[in-house]
């Protein structure tokens, strides 16, 4: 077990350094991709059951089953092989799991064009990542959709899967990517999704509960590291991290608003209904595409920061194994 806990170390910090490097290659196989299609089809199995709540349980409980399961299967199988061949295996999982380069480079894809002055493309750029209607969205919400959206995925996207690969090794990060891969693709609250989705959306909910604050605090932390305002930073989470339907949506948000010294939410349009939102942070300057570049050096320290916590945990239950 002690020498198992040092090999699955080695698969978390190698995920995390391809990730860093290669990011998510176009066209590539993915493991989000494998649960998204695990997901499609049970959900036209079940969805047409009567009770849609136990249809949307089953789905959730057969997706998180297969979805920790077979990892672990392959990795206990690669063991068998030769434990090189499972820290690769580890490493490629561990990698699909975080997606901290991708989110880097879909938000410069908006940040580009808004400095340009090309409004039409960033528009249309910041729509590949957000889920409201962007057509009514002027520079200045183009480039709060993308800061919104870097600081929310910071948790989603790298700190909640390397918490959960610091406490169960690659096969935790697939455990928690299957749990988010359900509510990014079910968890909604709409007429399709209300009933169906609901065990997925508060499984989502209870999974990212100590993450989500983990991450404000480690964004707090990383704004003096990137000399952004990190005494507004710790203000601002106070206040305001709870202005969110959400439970822990607003806890980065909040973070990344006070560092930046701006104002993040507020209503928003979704297909095309007006939805009126509390405001996070102050309005203490204006919004500029830079704030997109800003936000991702809040991303990368927590990112380093959360690493340097798991292999430091990892090697401390070694020592203690």
């Amino acid at each position: 077990m002690r020498e198992l806990i040092l090999w699955n170390t080695g698969a978390v910090v190698l995920g995390f350094l391809l990730d860093a490097l290669v990011g998510d290659p176009q066209g590539w196989p993915h493991l989000v991709r494998l649960y998204g299609a695990l997901i499609s089809a049970l959900e036209k199995r079940l969805y047409p059951m009567k009770n849609r709540r136990l249809g949307g349980a089953i789905l959730t409980a057969v997706t998180v089953l297969v979805g920790t399961a077979v990892p672990a299967l392959l990795l206990w199988l690669a063991g068998l092989v030769s434990p090189w061949l499972r820290l690769v295996l580890g490493a490629v999982l561990c990698w699909q799991c975080l997606a901290a380069r991708s989110l880097r480079d879909e938000s410069d894809l908006v940040r580009v064009p808004l400095e340009a002055g090309d409004l039409p493309k960033a528009r249309e750029m910041v729509g590949r990542i957000v889920g409201r209607d962007t057509d009514v969205l002027d520079a200045a919400g183009v480039a709060r959709a993308a800061v919104e959206t870097v600081a929310e995925n910071t948790s989603d996207g790298v700190i909640a899967p390397l918490f959960y690969m610091a406490l169960l090794g690659p096969a935790g990060g697939c455990f928690y990517k299957s749990v988010n891969t359900q509510d990014s693709m079910i968890g909604y609250k709409n007429d399709r999704y209300l009933d169906f989705g609901r065990t997925a959306a508060i499984l989502d909910d209870v999974v990212n509960y100590v993450p989500a604050r983990l991450a404000a605090l480690l964004m707090i932390l990383g704004a003096r590291f990137c000399r952004l305002d990190a005494a507004n930073a710790w203000r601002i989470w106070r206040r305001d991290r709870r202005n969110h339907a959400s439970p822990n949506s607003a806890q980065t948000e909040s973070a990344a608003a006070g560092a930046l010294r701006l104002r993040l939410a507020g209503d928003a349009v979704y297909f095309g209904h007006l939805h009126k939102k509390p405001t996070i942070g102050d309005d203490l300057r204006p919004i500029e595409p830079e704030d997109i570049r800003r936000s991702h050096k809040l991303l990368y320290a927590a990112s380093w920061e959360m690493l340097v916590l798991a292999v430091v945990g990892r090697l401390g239950a070694w020592l203690l194994g």
